[in-house]
């Protein structure tokens, strides 16, 4: 049985991704380790755990002896590393949390898998290393910077972080790289667009336009929303790491984009006609709004749901202008690309935000850290 160390799994991505790999792998074991921050959500996953199958350890990645523990008391095979501070406004505030988590807690990982996977050394001097075994790295579009209104990123295109954030992420690749170089070590990383879909902190783009939208508050878009993302839903990038993780080439780097460009005031505008859509077609769920109206025979009106609701607010501060990613590489090497529309995906998230709520009462009880 293999044994997977998924951190920030209780995370958005991670999440998604335990869930992913519980239901595509009958005989692994999953070792899911969160510190379980604001953004992580014990909830997301707690029907998933279950004693030798999924197991979660509430720890910080930076913490040396666990790392050290973790890796004596299970026999790891795979590192996939989701765990980061990966929010930029909350870079901009505190960026000194951002190099704690981000780039020492990597490090730190590194570190613990390396004295637990090497077996001596080879006749060159490097470490000889077990056999299957590989850490992932999970990056970001962002330390490639801005582009223009043409292009796309490419795994060639030279690292430029703009926000701590990014800037944060680019030092954790690079530490990455770096132990592929020095110690031969094997690693992979991918570097993907922006997600979207179930479990997604409230406070990102598409879910905080959702729950605005139901509590009738204005929506925030940045500057006038003509800043271009690329979105993938998240399974989508799920399948893309299983890929990279079981059948990349050892010291890569995967660019893994939705083909969905879109610039902010789209999204926004997208998800109000798609809410209206969706609670007239089905008026049961008009039960999740918070705004309550209601009309002369007693129901709930959503004719307020419109882009009236949309506030233009002064622009975040070193704001890309625009992402976009090439995934020819993994497409060409590996077979995967992107399978959900973004008016299939947008429509899948908004549905699972009206059922689920609670969830997002729950998370958004948490104190902010």
């Amino acid at each position: 049985m293999k044994t997977y160390l998924v951190t920030g799994g209780a995370g958005f991505i991670g999440a998604n991704f335990v869930k992913y790999l519980l239901a595509t792998y009958p005989d692994i074991q999953i070792l899911v380790l969160d510190l379980l921050t604001y953004a992580g959500n014990l909830k997301t996953i707690e029907n998933d755990l279950q004693p030798g199958r999924c197991e979660f350890v509430q720890g910080d990645i930076a913490d040396r002896a666990l790392a050290q523990a973790l890796f004596q008391q299970y026999n790891i095979q795979y590192v996939v590393n989701f765990a980061a501070e990966s929010h930029v406004d909350r870079s901009i505030d505190n960026p000194q949390l951002f190099l704690t988590t981000n780039i020492l807690g990597t490090q730190n990982l590194l570190d613990a898998a390396r004295r637990a996977w090497t077996t001596g050394k080879d006749p060159d001097g490097y470490p000889a290393w077990r056999n299957n075994v590989r850490f992932h790295q999970v990056s970001t579009d962002e330390v490639y910077g801005s582009l223009g209104n043409e292009g796309y990123f490419t795994e060639n295109t030279p690292l430029d972080p703009r926000s701590p954030y990014s800037a944060s992420k680019t030092s954790a690749d690079l530490f990455v790289r770096a132990y592929a170089e020095t110690y031969k070590m094997p690693v992979t990383i991918t570097r993907c667009s922006n997600n979207y879909g179930p479990y997604h902190y409230p406070e990102k783009l598409i879910p905080l336009i959702i729950q605005n939208i139901l509590a009738g508050k204005p929506l925030p878009v940045y500057g006038q929303g003509t800043n271009v993302r690329d979105w993938l839903y998240v399974e989508d990038h799920c399948k893309a790491i299983d890929a990279v993780l079981h059948h990349g080439r050892n010291g890569e780097i995967y660019n893994v984009g939705g083909h969905n460009e879109k610039q902010n005031i789209e999204i926004v505008r997208l998800t109000i006609r798609t809410i209206h859509r969706i609670l007239t077609e089905q008026p049961a769920l008009r039960q999740a709004l918070k705004r309550k109206e209601y009309d002369n025979d007693g129901n709930l009106r959503i004719d307020w749901i419109n882009d009236d609701l949309i506030t233009f607010v002064q622009d975040r501060l070193g704001h890309d202008h625009r992402y976009a990613i090439d995934p020819a590489k993994i497409t060409q090497e590996l077979g995967w690309q992107p399978e959900t529309r973004f008016e299939d995906g947008i429509q899948k998230t908004i549905r699972w935000y009206l059922d689920n709520q609670q969830w997002v009462s729950h998370i958004l009880a948490k104190p902010m850290m």
